[in-house]
This record gives C-alpha cells, structure tokens and sequence, in this order.
C-alpha cells in the first residue's frame, strides 16, 4: 500500500495514455491532469485548492467530469482490470465475481441520495462493488442507504452483461436472496448465485472464502481521504472516484 502521494513515473503514464484521448496537442498536459485526480483522491482536497504546481483545478474538474460520463474512465479500469488479470496468468475476465455493499456517512451539506442503513445505524449512502477474485473492482453503484441490498444489486451487474461473457457465478451473502436471485434466474442465463454468510454464531468480521476480497477493497478506501466517507453531491462522481481508485491500485501494482 502506498503510504504517500507519488506523481506517475514514466511506465505507470505508458499503462494509461493509450487508453486517454492523447492523439491532439492541448493546452495541459493530460498526464498532469491525471496527476492532479490522483492527488485528489490521496489527499481528498477541494478542487479549488489544488495546488499551483497543477494545472488550473477548472481544467483538471473538466477532464474529471468528461472521463466520467462519456465512458472513458469506464474503459480505462477495464483495460487496467484486464491487464493486471493476465500479468497474474488468469482470463482476461473473471467467470466469478463478488458483490457487496459498504455503508458510509457523506459530508456535511449532502442532502441528495441519503439515507438511513438502520442495520449499521449510519446516515449516508451505499457503495456497491463488484470485484474479481483479484480484489479488482469491475462495477460500482453509489445510492442512498437505506434502499435493500438485493433491489439495487441488478443496477451494478447490469452493464457488465454481454462484457464478462466467461462469467458462471456471483457471490453474496443473505441480503440478496430474494429479489437478486430471481433477476439472475431471469436475466443471466447459466450464471449461478452462491449464497454465504459467516455462521450464526460467530461475532465480529470472518472471512468467507473469495468473499473476503470484496471486504478488503471496502478496507483500502480507507487509505484515501476522497474516499473515508463520501463527500461529493452527486452518486456518479462517487462512482467515479472508486474506479480512479482502482485504476491506481492496478498501476501501483503492475511492475515498472
């Protein structure tokens, strides 16, 4: 785990350019402003103050909101998913994935998608991950906490359908017995959902195999001031500030 915030070397820009709109000269170099995001999300830093040896915090926000929504961020953490699998010798695509949810308080003056978790006792909102057996995160939905966990599963594994066509079984724990299970029966023909949970009578964190490292990712949010609760006003930049974390998960990992 990196303890501090480092700028990209050399090898960890050549693992993400290709996957960026580089091909015209711009005013600011786009690999510091993928710098300046990944400086944000380390130091969880309003926009306006980043610091002088950036670009403009604008220009950075721009680029932010762009990758985000016309799906560039999206192919980025694929091929990165996709890149990292196969240095470890696996699939390009995982056949197995994990789902879970992790409920967290939202700074102050957030009043959009909020919720009560009654269970966990937290005022916020639910970030919801899929992750390979690598702990990489393929799919991510932000909403309120008080909506059920298996009403809002179907919304993260939807848009991976017909992408991870090896994909034969999903784990979860109990939450998501009842309506999860009958959108998988309608929905993923030949994909199985596995159901577990950690035995009645045990207190405090087990791990459930494979299962535990979906818990992990939640665990290395922690690491990441942008990500200890969630501070933005809209689900979507929440979404995205977690595929920017696995993005840099992954080049951190891959060798230089």
């Amino acid at each position: 785990m990196q303890t501090q915030y480092e700028r990209l070397t050399d090898s960890q820009w050549e693992n993400i350019k290709e996957y960026l709109p580089i091909q015209r000269k711009r005013k600011y170099d786009l690999r510091q402003v993928v710098d300046s995001i990944f400086w944000i999300l380390r130091i969880g830093s309003q926009w306006r103050n980043l610091p002088e040896c950036f670009p403009p915090w604008r220009s950075v926000y721009y680029y932010f909101q762009c990758w985000k929504n016309d799906g560039t961020l999206q192919r980025l953490n694929e091929a990165l998913n996709q890149k990292e699998r196969i240095r470890q010798g696996k699939e390009p695509t995982p056949s197995m994935i994990s789902i879970d949810s992790q409920s967290i308080k939202v700074a102050p003056f957030i009043h959009q998608d909020k919720g009560i978790d009654g269970n966990k006792r937290i005022n916020g909102r639910k970030r919801h991950i899929i992750t390979d057996t690598l702990g990489l995160v393929w799919g991510v939905v932000v909403h309120a906490a008080n909506l059920h966990d298996g009403a809002k599963a179907n919304q993260v594994v939807e848009p991976l359908i017909g992408y991870l066509h090896r994909l034969k079984k999903i784990l979860a724990d109990a939450a998501y017995e009842k309506i999860f299970r009958d959108w998988v029966y309608e929905n993923l023909l030949d994909v199985e959902l596995e159901l577990s949970s950690k035995p009645p009578s045990t207190k405090g964190f087990v791990p459930i195999k494979w299962r535990w490292v979906t818990e992990q990712t939640f665990g290395r949010f922690n690491f990441l001031r942008r990500l200890d609760k969630d501070h933005e006003k809209s689900v979507q930049s929440s979404e995205a500030w977690v595929l920017w974390h696995n993005c840099q998960t992954i080049i951190h990992r891959l060798p230089l």
